[in-house]
C-alpha cells in the first residue's frame, strides 16, 4: 500500500469514527474501509504504535478506531478450525507458512495481527492489532493483547500477560524492546514498556503506577518503564499510613547488563535466584 493509499484510508476511517453514532447496519464501502485497514496492521504494513526506544512510542490512533469499527461493523460469524467452534466478528490469521510462522495446536492469532518471521506460538494468544516481532517466542498460555508493540528476539515466556489497549484512540500500548525476557506469569499493562534487552523476573507486575527502583541507590528510576538492558524483579516497599506501616509493590532493578550482548539463560537464573526470583 503506497503513502497515498495510507493517507486516503486514514482520512475515510476517521470519517467514519466520526459518524460511529450514526452509522445504520454495515455499508459495503464502510466494511471495505475497515477491513483494509486491519488487512494492512495483518501484514505488517502500518502499526498502531512505532517504537521509540525509552520514550514513548508515536500512536495512530485511527488503525484503533479501525479496530473498534471493525466490532460496530463486522457481522458475527461462526467458524471451525479443527474440533473447535468459534463465533466472533473477527476470522483467525491464517498462512503461517507462507509467513514463516510456528504455530503450535491450541495457540491462534486474530485478523489483524502481525506475526514476524520465525515467530513461535506455543498455546497461546494474540489479539487483533498485537506487532510481534520476528524470531520471538510466545510461550505456553501467554497472552498478547490488542495493540500491544512485542520487539524481535523476545522471550514472553509462560503464563506472561501482555496488556492491550483500544480506547480511547491515541492510548499507547504496552511496548517491549528488543531482545527482551519477560519471565513466567509477569503481567505487563496499561501502556507500561520494557527497553531492549530488559530481564523481567517471574510475577512481576508493571503498570503506570509501579515505581521502577535501582537496587544500588534507592533512586526511583520510572514509572512503569524499566530501562534496557537490565534485570528487574518483583519487590515492595515500606510506606507509612495513620493506619500502620504497609508495603507497595515495586519494580527492582538489581543488575546491569552489557548492552547489545545475547542473554546467557544460565546466567539470567543464577542472577535471579540470588535474588529469590525465578525465570
Amino acid at each position: 500500500m503506497t503513502d497515498d493509499e495510507l493517507m486516503r484510508l486514514e482520512a475515510r476511517v476517521d470519517e467514519l469514527w466520526a459518524a460511529r453514532d450514526s452509522l445504520e447496519g454495515a455499508s459495503e464501502e464502510a466494511v471495505t474501509t475497515v477491513r483494509a485497514a486491519l488487512g494492512a496492521l495483518d501484514a505488517g504494513e502500518v502499526r498502531v504504535a512505532e517504537p521509540r526506544g525509552e520514550d514513548p512510542p508515536i500512536v495512530h490512533g485511527w488503525l484503533q478506531k479501525a479496530i473498534l469499527l471493525a466490532f460496530r461493523l463486522f457481522r458475527l460469524e461462526e467458524s471451525e478450525s479443527g474440533p473447535f467452534v468459534y463465533a466472533d466478528r473477527l476470522p483467525l490469521k491464517r498462512d503461517f507458512m507462507a509467513a514463516g510462522v510456528r504455530v503450535v495446536p491450541g495457540a491462534s492469532a486474530r485478523f489483524g495481527a502481525f506475526l514476524g518471521r520465525g515467530v513461535v506460538l506455543m498455546p497461546s494468544y494474540v489479539n487483533v492489532g498485537a506487532y510481534v516481532g520476528a524470531g520471538t517466542m510466545v510461550d505456553t498460555w501467554a497472552t498478547v493483547g490488542s495493540g500491544a508493540q512485542i520487539g524481535e528476539r523476545v522471550h514472553l515466556s509462560g503464563g506472561v500477560g501482555i496488556g492491550g489497549v483500544l480506547e480511547p484512540p491515541q492510548a499507547a500500548p504496552v511496548v517491549i524492546g528488543d531482545d527482551a525476557f519477560v519471565g513466567s506469569r509477569a503481567m505487563i499493562t496499561e501502556g507500561a514498556r520494557v527497553g531492549s534487552g530488559a530481564v523481567i523476573g517471574a510475577g512481576l507486575v508493571l503498570n503506570p503506577s509501579i515505581p521502577v527502583v535501582d537496587a544500588e541507590s534507592g533512586e526511583e528510576l520510572s514509572r512503569g518503564v524499566v530501562p534496557g538492558w537490565c534485570v528487574a524483579v518483583p519487590a515492595s516497599r515500606r510506606r507509612s499510613y495513620p493506619g500502620g506501616d504497609f508495603y507497595l509493590p515495586c519494580a527492582l532493578v538489581v543488575r546491569r547488563l552489557p548492552a547489545g550482548e545475547r542473554h546467557d539463560k544460565t546466567t539470567l537464573a543464577e542472577v535471579l535466584r540470588l535474588h529469590g526470583v525465578a525465570m
